[in-house]
């Protein structure tokens, strides 16, 4: 069984107990490899060679040559595809499809910050003319990344490309069930050029390695995507150092279809959208609101759709692959009990493989009907592939529903009416809007975030730029002539 190390000042390193944590495959629920289970010396070493680095060669390097050594790094990632795919695979129970998405998806991310370095630029500001007063982009220092399983190879572009763009040096905590593609970037990253000590990887749990990076006094700024309930604890950590935050968190993201939307075009969007990744993703469209009068037309087409899907093996790219692991695996079917003792009618599942293997964290794509929009169903991620269909009649109570959880991360609008699609556009609670369409195919351009227990702060796009930026004012006082 290979055991994977820690990757800190481009160098592998075991953790100094030894000790490690078994990786399992989502497919067959068998261990294939282990990892370095670290904690706070391993973390606290890691944070000291990002140090060095950012008061070393790594920030001293002109934004130009990192530019072009970003673009590097993303052609390198290129050339790698689908050895990380296949990483991203078997660790995660992404099919073939997905994981390979997930991999284009990371190259990207360094080739559009690669070509972001040498624009992010700071402006100069009117003011009395024996004044010259200009404002200064300036990297935080050291950033630390918590990094969740359910996107690894993704996630870790968006935060990590755009910190390095920014001239910070990082320190990555992956979550302990998805490490192995992360740990196979730096050794990339490392081969392609990167200096020793602007990206490490640590291992471990995250009581432990991840609340040492969280509460570490040598960060300067901390990207954390994951549960509310760690965020809160991040977030604790966090402010005993006054450490800024980036936090993207949960969600419960409503697809709101009226009557006069183009029904053939949305369908396969509503389906996609919560079996994607196993519905295993925070922006996931887990809530159906239908205007009664199409509401059993759609339910049944959608239906329809539900049954034809097809769960098992990642190798196997079925349309829905298994869940991470027994835990998330036990969270959902507690859900859908939960759904069954309240009398809430399934209105389709899914298919499982025959040839599924039986040990396998496996859940088919559920459509619930009829469920009311204030039940734990309808409130709570359930981040699983449950798709929860509500009625509603009028525009003002499909607002009312849409805004009633305290998540506000992702929300659609499915209508040919052009003035309700921006009432509704502006009304929504959510970071992203998207109109008749769901998600803008990635969209590594769209800056991406929410509000309430969806979190806050910005990342992708040039707006990540600036979270990992620190404003500076310079005032010149020359006088007049």
């Amino acid at each position: 069984m290979t055991t994977y190390m820690n990757f800190i000042d481009n160098e592998w390193t075991a953790a100094y107990d030894g000790r490690t944590i078994e990786v399992l495959d989502p497919s067959t629920g068998e261990a294939f490899a282990q990892i370095a289970r670290s904690g706070g010396s391993e973390v606290g070493r890691a944070v000291q060679a990002a140090r060095h680095a950012f008061d070393g060669e790594w920030g001293g390097m002109a934004p130009a040559a990192r530019s072009r050594l970003l673009f590097r790094i993303s052609q390198a990632l290129l050339d790698h595809v689908d050895e990380l795919a296949a990483l991203e695979q078997r660790d995660t129970g992404k099919p073939t499809g997905q994981a390979r998405a997930d991999a284009l998806a990371a190259a990207r991310y360094f080739e559009f910050y690669a070509g972001a370095v040498d624009k992010l630029h700071g402006q100069t500001i009117p003011y009395p003319q024996e004044f010259t007063v200009l404002t200064l982009r300036e990297p935080h220092g050291v950033t630390g990344h918590i990094v969740p399983w359910n996107y690894p190879l993704q996630i870790f572009g968006r935060s990590v490309a755009a910190s390095l763009a920014a001239g910070n040096a990082c320190v990555v905590k992956p979550a302990e069930d998805a490490c192995l593609s992360l740990l196979r970037v730096a050794q990339i990253a490392a081969d392609t050029g990167l200096p020793a000590g602007a990206l490490n990887i640590v291992t471990g749990l995250g009581a432990e390695a991840g609340a040492a990076l969280a509460g570490h006094p040598g960060i300067d700024h901390i990207s954390f995507t994951g549960s509310p309930q760690t965020g809160q604890a991040v977030q604790q950590a966090a402010t005993a150092n006054f450490v800024p935050v980036t936090m993207e968190l949960g969600g419960k993201s409503p697809q709101i279809v009226f009557s006069d939307a183009d029904i053939d075009a949305a369908l396969p969007v509503l389906l996609s959208s919560i079996v994607q990744n196993a519905g295993q993703t925070c922006s996931a469209g887990s809530r159906l609101l239908v205007q009664r009068a199409i509401y059993s037309d759609v339910v049944g087409r959608l239906s329809e759709l539900f049954q034809a899907t097809r769960t098992g093996a990642a190798a196997d790219d079925p349309d829905c692959g298994p869940l991470i692991n027994a835990r998330q695996l036990a969270r959902v079917q507690g859900y859908l009990q939960e759904a069954d003792e309240a009398g809430i009618s399934v209105a389709a599942r899914g298919q499982l493989d025959a040839n599924a293997p039986g040990g396998g964290f496996y859940q088919v794509p559920v459509l619930l009907g009829d469920v009311p929009p204030d039940h734990r169903l309808a409130q709570e991620e359930i981040f699983g592939p449950v798709l929860c269909a509500i009625p509603f009649d009028t525009e003002e109570e499909a607002l009312r529903i849409a805004n009633s959880t305290a998540y506000g991360l992702v929300a659609a609008v499915w209508t040919q009416d052009g003035a309700r699609q921006f009432r509704l556009a502006r009304q929504l609670r959510a970071g992203q809007v998207f109109i008749n369409n769901y998600g803008a195919a990635g969209g590594v351009e769209l800056p991406f975030g929410g509000s309430g227990q969806s979190g806050y702060g910005r990342e992708k796009g040039v707006e990540a730029l600036y979270g990992f930026t620190k404003l500076k004012t310079v005032a010149v006082r020359h006088g007049r002539s």
